[in-house]
C-alpha cells in the first residue's frame, strides 16, 4: 500500500477511514471536530509536521463523516469515542500525543481518561467539552426534545448543521466540566480570543477542572474558532513540537 493512503477498519459494522503515517514514537493522534474530517487544514499541517520530523501520525474520520461509512445523523459522541479508542488500540503502539479540535478535544479528554498509561500529553484546539450543555439554548434543547433533531445554519458549508437527540443525549452522559477531570499528563489548550462558537471561558473552566498541574492556555489574539490561519497553525505546531521534545 502507498504510505499514508486511506485505509479502513470495521467496528460493530461501521467502516472507519483513517490515514496512518509510520514513524517514530510518540504517535500524534488527531481527532477532528463536529462534522469535520481528517483532511482539514490543521490535520494536514500536523501530518506534514510529523513527516518532516519522522514521527508517526494517525488521523481518522468518524462514522458518517469524510471517507467513513454510515450516516452522520446516526453518529453520537459515544460512538465516535469508541471509534477513536479502537483506532488508537488497533493501529498504534506506545505513547500518544492526542490532539483534538473542537469536539475532538472533548473526545481527546475521554480518551486520556480511558488510556492514561498511553496518553503522554494532550493538545486541545478550541476544545469544546460539554457543548451539548452550554452550547445550546433552552429553546434549542426544547426543540430537540420535541422534534428529535435541530437544523441550524452552518457557517462553514451550505448544508445546514444537524444535531440529533441521540447525539445530545450521548453528550449529556459524557459531560466533564461539572467535576474534577482525573488527567495528569501535560495539557496545552489553544483558543481564539474571538471564538464565537466556544467561549474563551470554556478553556479556563477546563483548565480549572483538570487534575494535572501542567496545563497551559495559549490565547490567540483575534483568533476565531477554526484557528486555521498561518500564525494559528504555527502556534499549534509549536505546542506539538514542545511536547515531543525529550
Amino acid at each position: 500500500m502507498t504510505p499514508n493512503e486511506i485505509r479502513h477498519f470495521e467496528i460493530d459494522g461501521r467502516r472507519i477511514a483513517y490515514r496512518l503515517r509510520e514513524g517514530r514514537s510518540p504517535t500524534l493522534l488527531f481527532l477532528p471536530g463536529y462534522s469535520s474530517d481528517m483532511e482539514g487544514t490543521k490535520a494536514l499541517a500536523l501530518d506534514a509536521f510529523a513527516e518532516q520530523r519522522g514521527f508517526s501520525m494517525l488521523r481518522l474520520d468518524y462514522s458518517g463523516t469524510g471517507s467513513s461509512g454510515g450516516e452522520f445523523a446516526q453518529g453520537t459522541l459515544g460512538l465516535w469515542l469508541e471509534e477513536a479508542l479502537a483506532a488508537a488500540d488497533r493501529l498504534t503502539e506506545g505513547p500518544l500525543i492526542v490532539i483534538g479540535s473542537s469536539m475532538g478535544g472533548w473526545i481527546a479528554l475521554h480518551l486520556a481518561l480511558l488510556r492514561p498509561e498511553r496518553v503522554r500529553a494532550l493538545v486541545g484546539i478550541a476544545a469544546a467539552p460539554d457543548f451539548t450543555d452550554w452550547g445550546l439554548s433552552a429553546e434549542q434543547k426544547a426543540a430537540l426534545q420535541r422534534d428529535g433533531r435541530l437544523e441550524e445554519p452552518n457557517p462553514y458549508a451550505p448544508e445546514p448543521q444537524i444535531v440529533t437527540r441521540g447525539f445530545w443525549d450521548s453528550g449529556q452522559r459524557l459531560r466533564l466540566l461539572e467535576g474534577g477531570i482525573a488527567i495528569d499528563c501535560p495539557v496545552r489548550l489553544l483558543h481564539g480570543e474571538a471564538d464565537s462558537e466556544v467561549p474563551l471561558d470554556i478553556a479556563f473552566r477546563l483548565m480549572r477542572s483538570l487534575r494535572s498541574s501542567d496545563v497551559q492556555i495559549n490565547v490567540l489574539k483575534g483568533g476565531g474558532h477554526r484557528l486555521s490561519e498561518p500564525r494559528e497553525i504555527g502556534a499549534i505546531l509549536l505546542a506539538a513540537q514542545a511536547l515531543l521534545e525529550p
